[in-house]
């Protein structure tokens, strides 16, 4: 049976007790309840995330596996170190935490994706998410080129762990880059775990696995012990921290 949360005071189940592999939605915990920034910050605390398309009730979940990218073990193709570098030295290249958070969720929310119609990004989700990036919660790596948001992807920040939410691109490989951008963001800042909930080919190419359960809440609760990133900006010359040699170069921070 799966619980149906009520009032903000109706707390979440344990992710423990999600439906198993040999159900017909292996993973769900609740269903209902609402959005605000208080309930996302139990469920994530939980590890359990919201995820339903338009017109479904509000869907709660907790895989089992747990697909994770560990900043250690992050894999740079040497085609895309060729691209950081190139953008290191170009002008008009920027990376940008937290400029843009409202265009990038709402992009990523109409951005095509193969053998996905629709979106589960829905209008109810974006003003969620961005009510609780105003609260310093949710944030934006982005790439500019040419004064332009040419691609990027929010996420959530609790403790000393980010979750990944989704990204978008509307030039090659600008996600790759913003994605690159938070891998050293989390070096720099000792973030060892980047939930990405399930698995997928492109993450996987990454050096992206999957965890069982039970190691995802065991990190989870580690890095919920440990204190909040507090400093938010960025530069290029954290891009060492991928062996990438800026020169000196350092991008326009445009954090809120």
């Amino acid at each position: 049976m799966i619980r149906w949360l009520g009032g903000a005071d109706d707390p979440l189940p344990e992710a423990r007790l999600a439906l198993g592999r040999s159900s017909d939605a292996p993973g769900l915990v609740a269903a209902g309840g609402e959005l605000a920034p208080a309930r996302l910050a139990e469920a994530y605390a939980k590890g359990i995330f919201p995820w339903y398309s338009e017109g479904q009730p509000i869907l709660w979940w907790s895989p089992d596996p747990r697909m994770v990218l560990l900043p250690a073990e992050f894999k740079l193709a040497r085609s895309l170190k060729k691209t950081l570098r190139r953008f290191a030295a170009a002008g008009g290249c920027e990376l940008r935490i937290d400029s843009a958070f409202r265009r990038v969720i709402t992009a990523c929310a109409t951005m095509p994706r193969e053998g996905e119609p629709g979106t589960w990004i829905v209008p109810e989700m974006i003003e969620a998410y961005c009510a609780w990036h105003n609260e310093g919660r949710a944030h934006s790596f982005e790439t500019w080129i040419d004064g332009e948001l040419a691609g990027g992807l929010y996420g959530v920040s609790l403790g000393c762990m980010f979750f990944g939410e989704s990204m978008f691109a509307h030039r090659t490989d600008a996600s790759k880059i913003a994605l690159a951008a938070l891998v050293a963001f989390c070096r720099e800042q000792g973030i060892e775990t980047i939930d990405c909930q399930q698995r997928t080919s492109h993450l996987a190419s990454f050096g992206g696995r999957e965890l069982p359960r039970v190691e995802f809440l065991r990190r989870l609760g580690v890095a919920l012990a440990m204190p909040a990133v507090a400093d938010w900006t960025y530069d290029l010359r954290m891009w060492r921290q991928l062996g990438i040699a800026t020169g000196g170069s350092v991008a326009e921070n445009a954090a809120s």
